[in-house]
């Protein structure tokens, strides 16, 4: 895949989410999923907090401090209250701060740089499985959208 393709998978990324969160409240996303799962504020907090890896990949600087991901890192507690939650509206703009990094830093990439060892995987593989685990987040936006009792943004 071109670096060109994969920073369109990441924009394609960034309007799904603005269009699932669209509309909803710092308040409705601390609604937690019954069963276990966690809320949008963790889930979108955590696209901030895994493109903070990302970045550095694409040599850019992270947007958050390892304190303020730390909150939102697989394996970390679900957020039960609202001391521990970013603001909403604070990730959002911080995902947006993000995308413009992102960006710049794809907008660098190379073919050669794409397939370049990076352990076990290439920089190209290591950056798709990235976006892909964005999109899979993503995609549980729209879930909690729906449980917020928001009409689905996406026909």
């Amino acid at each position: 895949m071109s670096p060109e393709l994969l920073r369109t998978l990441f924009d394609v990324n960034h309007q799904v989410l603005h269009r699932n969160v669209s509309g909803l409240t710092h308040e409705e996303s601390l609604i937690q999923p019954p069963e276990g799962g966690n809320c949008l504020n963790w889930v979108a907090g955590h696209i901030v907090a895994t493109r903070n890896g990302l970045l550095k990949l694409l040599g850019e600087d992270p947007i958050w401090s390892p304190e303020e991901e730390a909150v939102y890192k697989r394996g970390s507690k679900p957020i039960q209250n609202e001391s521990r939650a970013k603001p909403f509206p604070s990730i959002l703009a911080d995902y947006d701060r993000s995308q413009e990094r992102l960006r710049a830093g794809i907008s660098r990439l190379t073919e050669a740089a794409m397939k370049e060892s990076r352990g076990a995987d290439t920089l190209g593989g290591t950056l798709h499985i990235l976006h892909f685990h964005e999109a899979y987040h993503i995609g549980q936006t729209a879930i909690l959208r729906r449980m917020a009792g928001k009409e689905g943004a996406i026909p």
